[in-house]
């Protein structure tokens, strides 16, 4: 079988992955492109290949009629909203993913964005830079309420962290309630609208759907304190990017960090505002939890290869969120 390695960058801080191809004898090619792959690029690519491992570029209907020997995808990474489920099933195209790995990663850098923009540390830096000395008064952790829509694998790491630095008050928003992390922390279990309103800091970890495209629009920026921030590490199109751009031009919010994209590459106008952190859907670029994204996902290119059991296969729920989703 030939595999197409889409995502890129791929073995570059450890070449185990590769390794573990060539050890297995496998056939394999990595995107030339160097770069995130549209969805003609990857139409164009995919050829006759037997198994592809993904990144976050769109692996459509199209592609897959591209792909008549296609029989696999092994997503590096945990989001599935680029890949068309219902048209791999229909296929009999097995996916997976690696939930679990990216997770640490994502709540780290997170924690570092909450801190950064409390702080005012962006700003800081840009007028040193340019030659000016000015001081921020800004907030600690622990004298704010933080509201985290989405408790999951990467909003309950997010919830942990946030009180090794104190007692913040804590709002939680998810579909259900987490027993468990209820158990642990002092949660405030409410509706989407209390943190809007009340929370200094929202943090946003849900998966991309029907329910969730543009959950933060105008409107509910300005619900938000003047002078909460507001940080969006999940899923691209969530929070309408020119809403925020219109929103935080006026001087409402006193910032933002956003690290994944309706578009990607990301060329929009929120590079204008200063206050308005972004970064390159790079939550789960440390080298750590990259290098086990890589190595799970060739895991399971090669078991299929070899004719064994998945062990991180798509569960069917995903199929049927997506088929209500889209």
């Amino acid at each position: 079988m030939r595999v197409l390695v889409t995502t890129v960058p791929f073995g570059d801080k450890n070449s185990l992955p590769l390794e573990m191809l060539r050890s297995a004898n496998v056939e394999f090619d990595i995107n030339p492109l160097n770069q995130k792959l549209t969805e003609h690029q990857l139409i164009n690519m995919v050829g006759d290949y037997d198994v592809l491992i993904a990144g976050t570029e769109p692996i459509t209907k199209s592609v897959m009629e591209n792909a008549p020997n296609l029989k696999m995808i092994s997503r590096v990474g945990i989001g599935l909203d680029s890949v068309d489920l219902t048209e791999a099933k229909s296929r009999e195209i097995l996916v997976s993913y690696t939930p679990d790995a990216p997770a640490p990663a994502v709540a780290e850098l997170t924690m570092g964005l909450i801190i950064t923009l409390l702080r005012s540390v962006h700003l800081s830096n840009l007028q040193m830079h340019n030659g000016q000395w000015r001081r921020y008064f800004g907030k600690r952790i622990a004298e704010c309420t933080i509201g985290i829509i989405g408790v999951g694998r990467i909003g309950s790491r997010v919830i942990n962290r946030t009180t090794a630095f104190g007692t913040p008050r804590l709002l939680v928003n998810d579909i259900s309630s987490n027993k468990e992390l209820s158990r642990k922390f002092k949660l405030d279990w409410v509706d989407k609208e209390t943190i809007y309103r009340e929370a200094d800091v929202i943090s946003v970890h849900l998966p991309l759907s029907k329910s969730t495209k543009n959950m933060i629009c105008r409107e509910q920026l300005l619900m938000m304190k003047s002078d909460a921030v507001l940080l969006n590490t999940s899923r691209g199109g969530i929070v309408n990017e020119r809403d925020l751009y219109e929103v935080m031009k006026s001087g409402h919010l006193s910032g933002a960090a956003i690290d994944v994209y309706e578009k990607e590459p990301y060329s929009g106008n929120l590079s204008e505002i200063e206050n308005c952190i972004l970064t390159s859907h790079m939550g789960s670029m440390s080298v750590d939890c990259r290098t086990r994204m890589e190595i799970e996902a060739t895991e399971e290119a090669l078991r299929f290869i070899k004719g064994n059991d998945l062990i991180s296969a798509v569960p069917e729920m995903e199929y049927l969120a997506q088929k209500d989703n889209f």
